[in-house]
C-alpha cells in the first residue's frame, strides 16, 4: 500500500500550526512549517503501515474499495441475522484484508465475506485489519478461519478445495483447510462428479455431508438419461430451503422399487407426498390423499376409463405399424 493512499484513507491529526517569525521571516517560516508538517505526517504514515503490516492496527475502509477473495469460498446464503446483530451492536470483528496486489489503493478479503456484504448492504465502513500477504498466505488464512467457523457446507467446502486446485498444489491446499490428503481426494471427487450449474441450484445444502452428496453423484453417473436440472428448477423446489431441495432432488431420482404386500410412497418430483401404492399377485391398489391430491383424485375418477382407452388405442396402434 503506497503512503499516498494510505494518507487518502485515514485521517491523521495535523499538527499544530506554527506562528510566523516576524512579517520579516513570515515566507521563510511558512515553508519550515510545512516541512516540519510533511515530515511529521511521513513519520506517521511510515508508522501506521509498519502496524498495519504486522496486523495491530484496525481501520474503517470505504467498501468499494474491497473486494472479495480471489478464490470463491461460498455460495450466496441468508445474512439477515448478521445484519440484525451489526445493526444493533456494531461489527465487532475486524475482517482481514490483503492491499490489492493489481488495484493500487483497494484491498481484497482473506476472510471476513460475510460481514462485508452485510456491511455493504448497511452502508457503512467496514473494521479491517491490513495484512501483506501472499496468495498462498492469503488463501491458507481464508481457509482456516472458516475451519474455527464451522459454518461452510460440505459441499462449500468441497467447491472452495476445487478452486483452491486451480492454482494451487495440495500441500497448500490441506494446509488451508486442515485436512489430510485422503479427505481431499474425496471432496474432488464428489464435486467434479455433479455438475456445477446443478450445485449452484441446490444451495449449499448446510447439515448435508458427503455420503449423500456421493449418492447423488452415483445416480447421476449410473443414469444419464435424467436430467436432475429440470427438477431442480421447478418452482415447487426452489420455494424450498436449500437442505430440503436436496432431499426432495434426491428422492425424486432414486429408482423406485415397489415391493408386493408393502405400500409404497407416491410423490411428485418436489417430494410432495400424494399417496401410495400397494401391489399384489392379483391387482395394484392406488390410493390418493384426499387434501394432497383430491382434485387429481377427481380427475381420475371422471377420466380413467377415457385415459384407458386412449392408452389402448395407442398400443394397438403401435403393433399394427
Amino acid at each position: 500500500m503506497s503512503r499516498k493512499n494510505l494518507l487518502n484513507l485515514i485521517q491523521v491529526d495535523a499538527d499544530m500550526p506554527v506562528k510566523a517569525a516576524t512579517s520579516d521571516n513570515k515566507l521563510v517560516g511558512q515553508v519550515a512549517s510545512t516541512m516540519r508538517e510533511e515530515k511529521a505526517r511521513q513519520a506517521r504514515a511510515d508508522d501506521i503501515e509498519r502496524r498495519l503490516a504486522e496486523g495491530l492496527a484496525v481501520i474503517d475502509l470505504d467498501t468499494a474499495l474491497v473486494e472479495p477473495s480471489f478464490v470463491r469460498d461460498r455460495m450466496p446464503g441468508d445474512i439477515d441475522g448478521l445484519l440484525s446483530s451489526i445493526r444493533e451492536q456494531g461489527q465487532q470483528v475486524p475482517i482481514l484484508v490483503r492491499p490489492h496486489p493489481e488495484k493500487p489503493g483497494h484491498y481484497q478479503v482473506a476472510f471476513g465475506h460475510r460481514r462485508l456484504r452485510a456491511i455493504q448492504e448497511l452502508g457503512l465502513q467496514v473494521k479491517a485489519v491490513i495484512r501483506a500477504l501472499t496468495d498462498e498466505e492469503l488463501v491458507i488464512a481464508q481457509g482456516q478461519e472458516n475451519n474455527e467457523r464451522e459454518d461452510l457446507s460440505y459441499i462449500e467446502k468441497s467447491r472452495f478445495a476445487q478452486r483452491l486446485k486451480e492454482r494451487f498444489p495440495r500441500e497448500v491446499i490441506t494446509s488451508a483447510m486442515s485436512i489430510d490428503k485422503a479427505e481431499l481426494s474425496r471432496m474432488l471427487s464428489v464435486v467434479e462428479a455433479i455438475p456445477a450449474d446443478l450445485i449452484d441450484a441446490i444451495g449449499p445444502a448446510p447439515g448435508i455431508g458427503r455420503r449423500s452428496w456421493q449418492e447423488l453423484a452415483d445416480l447421476i453417473h449410473k443414469d444419464e438419461k435424467k436430467n436432475p436440472m429440470d427438477l431442480a428448477r421447478l418452482d415447487e423446489m426452489q420455494s424450498m430451503t436449500s437442505q430440503d431441495r436436496f432431499k426432495a432432488l434426491l428422492t425424486a431420482i432414486k429408482p423406485r422399487r415397489v415391493v408386493r404386500g408393502l405400500p409404497e410412497v407416491l410423490s411428485t418430483s418436489s417430494g410432495q407426498r400424494l399417496g401410495h401404492v400397494k401391489l399384489s399377485k392379483s391387482k395394484i391398489e392406488i390410493t390418493l390423499d384426499r387434501k394432497e391430491a383430491g382434485e387429481f383424485a377427481s380427475f381420475l375418477l371422471n377420466d380413467a376409463v377415457a385415459l384407458f382407452e386412449e392408452r389402448r388405442a395407442k398400443s394397438i396402434g403401435k403393433e399394427e405399424a
